[in-house]
């Protein structure tokens, strides 16, 4: 009897220890999922901080109308600016640039890719990309940014330069014709004969070709017109002004004679006539003078014009115009020289006529 209370009470005592060991284990066994769970929590808060640093990313799609020093300029500081936004602002801007290189075909596919991508705004370099941009963003309203239009009210994409009107803003390198005109008979008042050399097709080139010869009209001025829509052909049209003995050519802000610079600015030199143009990149690339905006500036203030609308969310339709002083002369030194010019007369005949006169020699494009 006694025997078998005491294998009774230690069955008992065995029961009792299987039960605690049960509880240990449960115990663990919650310690571990409790750790799981705070493991999980931590892994979604990293998760939900990488998300709100990517909603700080701004994808900006930049197409650029054609491969020139001006254009090029233009781009290189959109760019460098950007970089230089976000790390102040502590943002991202993730551009897509492209070059459609004149072929419009190239240029709707390029838009057409940005717009796939979801990209937050574009920039359309030179007017024929604002346009199609413009276009191709009526129904979507995703904002565009244009950069170098000559006249953004003649090509009807703005509403006027203080309120556009629509989810389109940006710069314009808009020409002051008259300005180029006064240098041309400051230099020499005696001139009979005025050439214009330009593309037919560049709307950038219609205004101030327009204005250019109504300036010429009114002084009784003879007006011999040449035109090009590529490189060969422009080089056809200098070679006839040459032969045509003009006493000077007056090109505007026109890409399609920019583009051939290089392979004429020796025909026209060697002639002895002077080319004045638009933008200081044609006297880089050769012609005697470039008048106009400071386009390095002009791509860093249309930057500046894409963050504040990304950043600051500004609205495109309230953001104004920007334009700019163009009184900066660029004359090439080197082909000053071949002329037959003394640049320091050229500096005291031209300073009551600029705000600013600069040099340059020839390159194929500016230094970074």
């Amino acid at each position: 009897m006694k025997n078998t209370k005491r294998i009774i009470a230690f069955l008992l005592a065995m029961v009792m220890a299987f039960a605690l060991a049960a509880c240990k284990s449960e115990t663990k066994e919650e310690t571990k999922t409790d750790s799981s769970a705070a493991a999980t929590t931590d892994s979604t808060a990293t998760a939900d901080s990488t998300k709100t640093e990517a909603a700080k990313t701004f994808k900006v799609g930049i197409c650029n109308y054609v491969d020139d020093a001006s254009l090029n300029q233009i781009c290189d500081n959109i760019k460098a600016t950007l970089e230089e936004i976000g790390k102040k602002e502590n943002v991202s801007f993730d551009v897509r640039y492209d070059n459609c290189n004149a072929d419009a075909n190239v240029m709707s596919q390029i838009i057409a890719n940005f717009i796939a991508d979801k990209v937050d705004l574009m920039v359309g370099v030179a007017t024929p990309v604002a346009m199609a941009m413009q276009s191709a963003t009526e129904s979507n309203k995703i904002p565009v940014v244009f950069a170098a239009v000559s006249d953004p009210l003649g090509c009807g994409i703005v509403n006027s330069l203080e309120a556009p009107g629509a989810n389109i803003t940006g710069t314009s390198d808009y020409l002051d014709t008259t300005a180029i005109m006064n240098l041309i008979f400051a230099a020499n008042p005696d001139a009979k004969r005025i050439g214009l050399l330009y593309d037919l097709g560049q709307d950038a080139s219609t205004t101030a070709i327009n204005d250019a010869k109504a300036y010429l009209e009114s002084k009784g001025v003879e007006i011999i017109e040449r035109t090009g829509t590529n490189v060969s052909e422009v080089q056809l049209a200098a070679g006839e002004l040459a032969a045509d003995k003009v006493d000077a050519i007056f090109t505007p802000s026109d890409n399609t004679i920019m583009q051939a610079e290089l392979s004429i600015y020796e025909t026209l030199a060697d002639a002895g006539i002077p080319h004045y143009t638009g933008a200081d990149s044609f006297a880089l690339n050769g012609a005697f003078l470039g008048y106009g905006v400071d386009y390095a500036n002009l791509g860093v203030q249309t930057a500046n014009m894409v963050a504040k609308i990304l950043v600051e969310k500004a609205d495109p339709a309230t953001t104004a115009v920007l334009t700019f002083d163009n009184g900066t002369a660029t004359i090439n030194t080197e082909i000053c020289e071949k002329l037959g010019y003394d640049f320091a007369k050229l500096q005291e005949t031209f300073g009551p006529l600029c705000t600013k006169i600069a040099e340059i020699k020839t390159a194929e494009s500016f230094d970074k």
